[in-house]
Formats: C-alpha cells, structure tokens, sequence
C-alpha cells in the first residue's frame, strides 16, 4: 500500500473515531446533565431553525420520547383539585402546542398534568400562508398567525381514540374547539365539536378568542355569546357521553371590563353556563415590545409581554364571578414565580406555551419546584388554599 493511500486511511479512521466519540460524548452529557445539555446545546441549536419547523421538531421529540421523562414527584403541596379532578399539579400545556393530539402521553410523561390540545377544526385547513410564527428573543415572545391549522375532527379523534387513558396517569386531557374559517355556521362547527369528542375529553374549550380567523372574536359578544353557549349547553345535556364532560370558555385579553361585566352575566346564566375560564389567549396590543424587527407583524402576541396584562384579567373576572367559576392562568408564565401570582389572583391551575418554546421541557420541573417553594414559605398547604388570596 502506498504511503499516501495509508495516510487517507489513517484520516478517515480519525475522523471516524473523532466523530463517534463526539457522538458518545453528546449521549452522555445528554443522559447525565439532561438540563445542562439543553440549555447549553439543544435550546441555542433551536432558535437556529425556523420557528414553525422548530415547533413540528420539538413536537415530534416529545411524542417520540427523545426527551427523558420527568425526573421528579410532585410534592403534596402542588395538589390541586380542578373540575372535579385531583391533579398532582397545576401545571398544564395550552392549545396551540399539540395542535393534532400527536405527543398526549409524552407531554404528561415530563411534567404536565393537563394537557390541551387544538384548536381542531371540524373540516382540515392548513391555516394562514407562512410565514406565520415570529420569535421575538429580546421580549421572550412569540407572534403567530397559524389561523387554525388543523386535520380536522375526525383525523385527530382517530389519534386520541387509540390513546391509552391509564397511561395519563391522572392527568386530563381537554380538547380545544375552533370553527373552520370559511364556515357559515359558527355554533354548528362547536356543536359538532361536543358531539365528536364527547366519549374522550375530560374537557372542553370553547375557543372564540384567537385573533388569527376572521370574525372570531365577535364570538365574545353578550348576544352572540349567549346563543353559542345555551346550544352547546343544549348539545351536550341531550347527549349521555358528553352530558358530565365541563364547558371551559377561553377569553381575549384586549377585552375591556365592560365587555368582561356582559360575558359574566351571560356565563353565570343556568341555560348559557360554563365551567371554567381559560385566561387568557394571545394579545393583539404591542404597545411593550422591544423587537423592532417583527413587532408589527399581524397575529397573536404571547409570552412575557401578556405576564401583567393576564393576570390583571384574572384578577377582574375572579372578582365578577365572586371566585365560583374555575380559572386557568395562561399567559406569559416562565416560573413559579409567574404562576405564584395567577394563583394569588384566583387561577386554580395554570398553562404555559411560549416558556416551553424557549427553555423546553426543563422548564416544567423548574416552575414546579419554585412554586412548591412559594407556597410552603407563604404557609399554604395546597395549591387551592392559595387560590385569590392576593385579593383580600
């Protein structure tokens, strides 16, 4: 063999053996210092990629359980009772991650005890043009237009019929209805909605609050309100598979305390009544933002900028409702800190989206652990024993 043909031998065989251990390394770093990995490797690596295929990748590493499971128990001070449900918990994913019912068992396998998917539609639609998802790093934001992209009623209940119930561990699994965009008949779409996954939700949410489909938000109106609520009270009373499953309204936070004073009277009505609130969806303001580049993109705002802005809603409607009506806190939380101060406000459990985005599945452990924290030094013995004690 000749002298230059051993040296590319001698090359490649180093390359070979420098990339394998590289890969081992990784492996290892991954498995011992999973926190560590992603926050110095994985996290940077994904603000790289465009954020929609960010968000498909990370979806699918869950579903897949590339991610290893949570390493941590709930503490006793963490329970919370929500819907009638004990939950080891409060902390919960929000529509718009798992849009199609794809990584159920792996978001409860790392931390989460609600997990919210949707919004499904009942026909598919592939949503608004791309690009539709703008991260905004200097804010902790994200702005997105998806526009209800969805595989429609019948693809995503195929999904969720073939999950094994046992295997979420007592945690809840609602379902997050939308109306398609070029539909006629908006309270027919949630109708079939209620009829469809009656036999697999633990909840419902009626979505009329993303600012992403035309026309939606008129939704929120007393009038039209009213009417949407009494028939699918209606829909779901005649039906026995769906007749125990609670009604959850998801609410705007750009409403103004008027419009909050007329949905309230409209909700506590016996024929129009829901069963929680979901505060809040994304915010159309910019009036915080310190992005310059995409701040004036249209779509819905999420992340740190909707922190204050949610929890002040939170506040109000725990107020109006005098505390009868369960709230979830969503909006702008990235620690326990965050949720500490929706509970104070009178949510009974909370979800984050745009934190995951940015810090992965870390974040669950940590935003749990610091409110287990808050809770024990301020003397409450569970998560409800806080709940609206910052208003008195």
């Amino acid at each position: 063999m000749s002298h230059k043909k051993q040296a590319v031998k001698k090359i490649k065989s180093l390359c070979y053996l420098t990339l394998g251990g590289s890969v081992a390394y990784q492996c290892i770093y991954f498995k011992k210092d999973f926190v560590g990995y992603y926050d110095k490797v994985l996290q940077p690596a994904s603000q790289l990629i465009n954020p929609e295929w960010a968000h498909k990748i990370g979806v699918a590493a869950i579903k897949f359980g590339l991610f290893p499971p949570e390493d941590f128990e709930d503490p006793n001070i963490l329970e919370t009772k929500f819907l009638d449900h004990y939950l080891s918990n409060p902390i919960g994913i929000a529509a718009g991650f798992d849009k199609h019912g794809d990584a159920v068992i792996g978001l409860r396998n790392i931390g989460f005890s609600i997990i919210e998917i949707g919004s499904v539609t009942p026909e598919a639609q592939p949503g608004n043009s791309k690009p539709r998802v703008f991260r905004l790093p200097e804010d902790k934001a994200v702005i997105n237009r998806y526009g209800f992209n969805s595989e429609g009623h019948d693809q995503v209940h195929k999904k969720l019929h073939n999950i094994d119930k046992t295997a979420l561990n007592k945690g809840l699994l609602g379902i997050n209805l939308g109306k398609n965009k070029l539909s006629e008949n908006a309270i027919g779409d949630y109708v079939q909605g209620i009829k469809k996954f009656g036999n697999i939700a633990d909840y419902f949410v009626i979505n009329i609050s993303s600012p992403n489909t035309p026309g939606l938000r008129s939704l929120q109106n007393k009038d039209e309100l009213k009417l949407l609520l009494t028939e699918l009270n209606k829909t779901r009373n005649e039906m026995s598979h769906s007749k125990n499953v609670p009604l959850l309204l998801k609410l705007a936070p750009d409403l103004t305390l008027d419009d909050m004073k007329d949905i309230v009277s409209v909700i506590t009505k016996r024929e129009s009544r829901v069963d929680g609130l979901i505060i809040s969806n994304t915010t159309v303001d910019r009036s915080s933002l310190l992005n310059k580049e995409f701040s004036s993109e249209v779509g819905g705002l999420s992340g740190k900028p909707l922190t204050n802005k949610s929890t002040e809603m939170i506040k109000q409607m725990y107020k109006l409702t005098k505390g009868q009506i369960p709230i979830v806190g969503v909006g702008g939380v990235f620690s326990g800190k965050d949720a500490y101060e929706k509970i104070l406000a009178g949510a009974s459990a909370i979800q984050i989206y745009t934190a995951l985005i940015y810090h992965g599945p870390p974040i669950v452990t940590k935003i749990k652990t610091e409110l287990a924290e808050l809770l024990e030094k301020n003397g409450y013995k569970n998560v409800n024993d806080a709940v609206g004690k910052g208003l008195k």
